[in-house]
């Protein structure tokens, strides 16, 4: 059985949150946070190391409250995401305060990660059938003609909704054959009284129902796609004019711009989960909630960890 990393985003400030450090925010009865959820589920789909991509001055505060439990039952690695951290010959501008996004984050893995991976936020819970489905992928034989043959769950997103307030999600145009052809950055999306949706346009005329796939950087890739992350980063740093200093380098904006230049394949998995997070203070109360439900329903065992 091939090895499988599963890289976690952890880096975010959390400035919606209310300033505090919300991926560490305790949800379940025994001090769990959401991401020993997404370890658990991992774990149980055949992923076997952990790499957490954090920022140092959270370090010890990020392994006090999981990491040192979670180096008990899988292989852990830390990378460190950084402003300062760009290839030689830029530099940062004087008026940028965090890092360069989703993109620099994973790059930022290079050199630790050297097998297939899926990567996903620390701050939401996906539930368990997108992490079977990814890693089933990402250690089958690829059937793609495409130089990179990578995945992504397909969140349906009238599960993935918040209801204090509009979300931002990558919506996902799928061909025939449940194949990403476009990522469409959207923001401002919620569901109306009458049942459908509304959302920025942003100048796109776009029809979104509450069954549309949405991506929920629930990726997965080969290793190799740390190289053309690297290359990117380059090609973005050479691209940002001087007075602009809050660009970042986006996942799934990478994604799509090697969809269209023919590099790469991405498979929609579809997964029928209800996403639930902490994007905004108020949700941490039905977070609780809902874990509590998933240890009555039998989902998880009261003490996860045992």
């Amino acid at each position: 059985m091939k090895n499988t990393t599963l890289v976690i985003m952890a880096a975010g400030i959390g400035s919606r949150f209310g300033g505090g450090i919300k991926q560490l925010e305790k949800m379940g009865p025994n001090g769990e946070i959401i991401m020993d959820y997404s370890i658990y589920d991992a774990k149980e789909a055949g992923f076997n190391k952990v790499v957490c991509i954090i920022r140092k001055d959270i370090e010890e505060d990020f392994k006090e409250i999981i990491g040192r439990r979670i180096e008990k039952v899988m292989d852990v690695e830390y990378v460190f995401q950084s402003l300062d951290d760009i290839p030689e010959g830029f530099k940062v501008p004087a008026e940028r305060k965090k890092p360069w996004g989703t993109g620099q984050a994973v790059l930022c893995c290079k050199g630790v990660v050297n097998e297939p991976f899926a990567v996903i936020n620390a701050d939401d819970y996906y539930g368990k059938e997108g992490f079977k489905k990814v890693h089933d992928y990402l250690v089958s034989e690829s059937t793609s003609d495409k130089q990179y043959d990578m995945c992504m769950a397909g969140f349906i997103l009238k599960n993935t909704l918040s209801e204090n307030g509009g979300v931002t999600r990558g919506v996902c145009v799928v061909d025939e054959n449940d194949y990403l052809t476009q990522v469409v950055e959207t923001g401002g999306i919620e569901l109306t009284s009458e049942g459908t949706i509304a959302h920025e346009d942003n100048g796109r005329d776009m029809d979104i129902t509450p069954e549309q796939h949405v991506s929920m950087n629930m990726w997965g890739f080969p290793p190799e796609f740390l190289n053309e992350l690297e290359t990117g980063f380059v090609d973005f740093l050479e691209d940002i004019p001087e007075d602009e200093v809050k660009r970042e380098y986006l996942l799934p904006s990478i994604v799509d711009q090697m969809i269209q230049s023919g590099k790469a394949s991405v498979k929609v998995l579809e997964t029928q989960d209800k996403w639930f997070g902490v994007t905004y203070k108020e949700d941490k109360e039905g977070v609780v909630a809902s874990i509590k439900k998933l240890i009555a329903d039998g989902v998880y065992p009261e003490n996860l960890w045992g």
